[in-house]
């Protein structure tokens, strides 16, 4: 049975969705707490199998959310929501290269009517339990966006698309990891439990404070580094692939939802 989003959820919903589309641009970790957060990804109709296979061979990093019919905004997970102004930052690429980031995405539909946007569980989602359960959120209490790094796994390749997983990273009392691993591991829609623990070189990264994506860690003493699946992901695989024209969230700056975390728990 599905659980329903109450009033005061909704409302926040409501208003972060609102407050980016009047061009608010800070990142959305915390804002409507218990409800689904979401990446996206919108290409020309002529890419969206492509898209598709590389988020059913790369589940972690991709885990589908909703797919929207070519040319459409609205999600299902949002009545009366607009894909093209309701997250706080877009950003648009050509040819694999980022030409620009804006707050409001609707020249991407009048240039690509047939775009087909992807909908990606993101890890956002399970910051809430980590809350509930006392787990400090550093990125959070400092104001900061989620580091995020492009790590040396490759994904499995489809069709067009190639490129190397991307990873979120929380610095997580070393206590409170075991914790921190159950309770991401409950939302496998959402990336699930961490793909890594302690040391960044076992992913290819060479320094923590230099994320290629978000702002530079807040680590203190006795904390371990914990790594997700992140759905930045295939704004890699954009880059390394280079299809004509793609849309994007700015990292860090999710479609909120109106989807209650607890419909993903397993």
């Amino acid at each position: 049975m599905s659980v329903l989003a109450t009033a005061d959820q909704l409302a926040a919903a409501l208003a972060a969705r609102g407050e980016a589309r009047s061009g608010a641009t800070s990142p959305t970790s915390g804002l409507a707490p218990g409800l689904v957060q979401a990446n996206l990804i919108s290409v020309p109709a002529d890419w969206a199998y492509d898209v598709l296979l590389f988020a059913q061979r790369n589940p972690r990093p991709c885990p589908v959310l909703e797919v929207l019919d070519a040319g459409s905004w609205e999600s299902r997970l949002a009545a009366g929501s607009d894909l093209r102004t309701d997250i706080p930052g877009y950003r648009l690429w050509r040819d694999g290269v980022l030409a620009a980031e804006v707050t409001d995405a609707t020249a991407a539909w009048e240039e690509h009517p047939d775009l087909v946007s992807f909908l990606i569980g993101c890890s956002f989602t399970f910051e809430a339990g980590l809350v509930e359960a006392g787990i400090p959120i550093r990125h959070q209490e400092a104001g900061r966006n989620v580091p995020m790094y492009r790590t040396s796994r490759a994904c499995a390749p489809a069709g067009r698309l190639r490129g190397d997983m991307v990873v979120s990273m929380r610095a997580i009392p070393a206590d409170r990891v075991a914790d921190a691993v159950q309770i991401s591991g409950r939302y496998p829609a959402v990336h699930g439990a961490p793909v890594a623990i302690g040391d960044p070189a076992s992913l290819g990264i060479a320094r923590l404070d230099a994320p290629e994506f978000g702002d530079a860690p807040v680590i203190e003493p006795g904390d371990v580094p914990v790594f997700w699946a992140c759905g930045v992901t295939p704004q890699a695989a954009i880059m390394e692939s280079r299809p004509p024209f793609a849309l994007t969230h700015a990292p860090g700056s999710m479609f909120v939802t109106d989807v209650p975390d607890a419909n993903y728990l397993v």
